[in-house]
């Protein structure tokens, strides 16, 4: 067999895999990828994209459960879950058609298989146990994404107890379900089936909910969940599980010790994801360091051998799609000699969940603010005060801002209401132009919009909010 030569290969067509190979081409290498699945990767096909399509359907479901505040009435509403999923699916498969059309495009060759190291610089590549190619490349990019977690005590099945694919899938909508992890991975399954009547639980061993996001936001996200219906557990582990004939009985340990015992249809776990570093022929290049399932990288992506890159969640947090694309633009753009490459702030990394109310942030937690010696200015501002927010029948909500005391920098934005997912890159923007409290005083925000509670915010944290 002749081996293909390029000037770089990437293993893996995910969100980082993909653009990395098409920002390549763009740049005058001759790229090919390496994918042995689905174009598009977990995040297309089984993550960010499908899951939104699932969570939209719920939405509608909410909204058509509120007709009468809006002057509608209808009878007998209710959902087919079957074509749910079904769209769902058709959504991702609809974007995997649209990568492979992209790379074409671009030119870049597609070789489909499990591809394995086999020294420096070379690549083997294997499909159903037999070798499709041998590839050479004077650097190679590793975009080989993560798996779902498993907990000593608690292994997913796929029958009783799901990850993220067996909940995107279900064959029948559970009467009752435990979500083990208040993460974005287990809220937005929480928030999907609880919308659909489904009794949900959610289980965090934190001290609470989504326990990334700021304490504020977090504290109002509990009080929308409870609120909704959903039970939250916190500062609490699942200890044990027991399969019965139709069911699960879970065993949950509090933070005081005590046990007490839930029986459920479903159990869902979402506790993190551990990278793909297995059966990549590391060991075939030594210097290549493995952490905590992740492997070790220098900013600009390199790993300790020279030529050999990874990028994605196989680095490491923060797990999102859009910091494996920008690390893959970053990557490239260093091997091809760029000089205005810089490297991932990762505090300029917005994060969202799309659960019901939608949170989202960037930057420094008022807590992480502090905890780094900053003097802080906080502003916050509730939907209520917005006219936008009322009008649309969405005032559940908060905005809030962080900035330095003595510099006027924004150091961080955290918000939980309607479309927040789409507001925050307003605050993204300003956080990477390194813009201070004056230059967001000074903007014009249109009105009625949902963003003039963005300015109202920033207008807080220096006591001039105008309309709270």
């Amino acid at each position: 067999m002749a081996e293909q030569s390029f000037d770089l290969v990437v293993v893996g067509a995910g969100p980082g895999g993909y653009v990395a190979a098409i920002r390549a081409a763009q740049l005058g290498m001759k790229v090919a990828v390496i994918e042995r699945e689905h174009l598009g990767g977990i995040c297309l096909n089984w993550g960010c994209i499908p899951t939104k399509a699932l969570l939209r359907s719920s939405e509608i479901y909410h909204l058509l459960h509120r007709l009468d505040e809006f002057g509608f009435s209808a009878d007998n509403i209710k959902y087919d879950a079957g074509k749910i999923v079904a769209r769902s699916r058709a959504v991702a498969g609809q974007l995997s058609k649209g990568v492979g059309h992209l790379l074409k495009k671009n030119k870049v060759t597609v070789i489909d298989g499990d591809a394995k190291l086999a020294g420096r610089g070379k690549l083997k590549v294997a499909k159903n146990g037999k070798t499709v190619a041998d590839v050479a490349a004077k650097h190679i990019i590793l975009a080989t994404g993560a798996r779902a977690r498993d907990l000593p005590n608690l292994k997913a099945d796929g029958k009783f107890i799901w990850t993220y694919k067996e909940a995107m899938v279900p064959g029948a909508i559970p009467k009752s379900l435990l979500v083990v992890g208040s993460g974005a991975i287990g809220i937005e399954f929480a928030s999907f089936y609880r919308t659909l009547g489904v009794d949900v639980t959610v289980v965090e061993i934190l001290d609470r909910v989504l326990p990334v996001e700021d304490a504020d936001i977090s504290a109002f996200a509990k009080k929308a969940f409870e609120k909704q219906g959903m039970k939250i557990m916190t500062s609490a582990s699942v200890t044990a599980v027991k399969p019965n004939a139709n069911t699960v009985t879970a065993t949950i340990k509090a933070k005081d010790g005590k046990e007490s015992q839930l029986t459920v249809e479903r159990v869902i776990l979402a506790v993190g994801i551990t990278g793909n570093v297995e059966n990549l022929g590391l060991e075939t290049v030594p210097g290549v360091k493995v952490e905590k399932g992740h492997i070790v990288v220098d900013q600009w992506l390199q790993t300790g051998v020279p030529g050999l890159y990874a990028i994605g969640d196989l680095v490491g947090p923060p797990w999102l799609a859009h910091k494996a694309s920008h690390e893959g633009v970053i990557c490239v753009e260093k091997i091809a000699g760029k000089n205005d490459v810089h490297p991932l702030d990762t505090t300029n990394i917005p994060g969202c969940t799309y659960c019901q109310p939608q949170v989202a942030s960037v930057g420094l937690t008022e807590a992480a603010a502090k905890a780094a010696g900053r003097a802080v200015k906080v502003g916050k501002f509730p939907f209520i005060g917005n006219g936008k927010a009322i009008a649309l029948g969405e005032s559940e909500g908060l905005i809030k801002t962080v900035f330095d005391a003595k510099t006027g920098e924004l150091l961080g934005a955290h918000m939980i209401g309607a479309e927040v997912t789409e507001l925050i890159q307003g605050y993204g923007i300003a956080k990477t132009l390194e813009t201070t409290e004056a230059e967001l005083m000074h903007t014009v925000f249109a009105h009625p919009t949902l963003s003039e509670m963005m300015h109202e915010a920033v207008l807080d944290a220096y006591g001039r909010a105008i309309h709270f």
